[in-house]
């Protein structure tokens, strides 16, 4: 038996180990789903804490001041900005990296980010959110302290800072990304109107 007819012979087996490897690989992917599964166990918790902090400030209403209420309402903002975050991560992420969402294309309530929001968007998504919450957090903080600023209230200043330039960093990366790939499916399809393909043209360049 020659070498040509023994490599024909074991390339039925090698695409088979090959096609089960690849299966079994993309299927790995639904491991995934039980975690986003679990992270609605925290916008539980989340409603749970919403309405705590709702029953406290509402028993609290008549003889709280003017400045209690108003932390009392920034922390229900905060609660509120976690479980958008929450969801965020959960639909993003499933669609991205286990699944489209069915159920969600029929439904007339479907959220209108829902499908557009690939790996890219859900960073900065999730670094706005951040930030946001971040924000809520300094508010409160000042609020609480006064004209006294203490180590706590610099430390926060310094991470919130931190999300700030953080998101600006990601979306400069995302803005230089895409441009490159605008430039690039430029040229491709000069190239192309030329009649030249660009590994020929590349050729040409050495």
């Amino acid at each position: 038996m020659s070498a040509q007819n023994l490599e024909e012979d074991r390339r039925p087996v090698r695409d088979w180990i090959e096609n089960v490897a690849e299966t079994f690989l993309f299927g790995s992917r639904w491991l995934l789903a039980p975690i986003y599964i679990g992270l609605i166990g925290g916008i539980v918790v989340v409603l749970i804490k919403f309405f705590q902090e709702l029953w406290v400030l509402l028993a609290d209403a008549v003889t709280s001041d003017a400045h209690d209420v108003v932390l009392g309402v920034l922390g229900l903002l905060d609660l509120a900005l976690l479980g958008n975050l929450i969801i965020i991560v959960i639909f993003a992420g499933y669609e991205n990296f286990v699944s489209k969402i069915g159920v969600a294309e029929r439904s007339e309530d479907r959220p209108q980010w829902m499908g557009h929001v690939d790996f890219s968007g859900l960073k900065i998504k999730l670094i706005g959110s951040l930030v946001a919450i971040s924000v809520i957090e300094l508010l409160q903080d000042f609020m609480r302290a006064g004209e006294q600023v203490g180590h706590d209230e610099i430390w926060r200043i310094v991470l919130h800072l931190t999300f700030v330039v953080s998101g600006v960093l990601f979306a400069l990366m995302d803005y230089i990304a895409d441009k490159r790939k605008i430039m690039f499916d430029a040229h491709r399809a000069e190239l192309e109107a030329t009649g030249q393909t660009p590994v020929a043209a590349a050729s040409d360049g050495i």
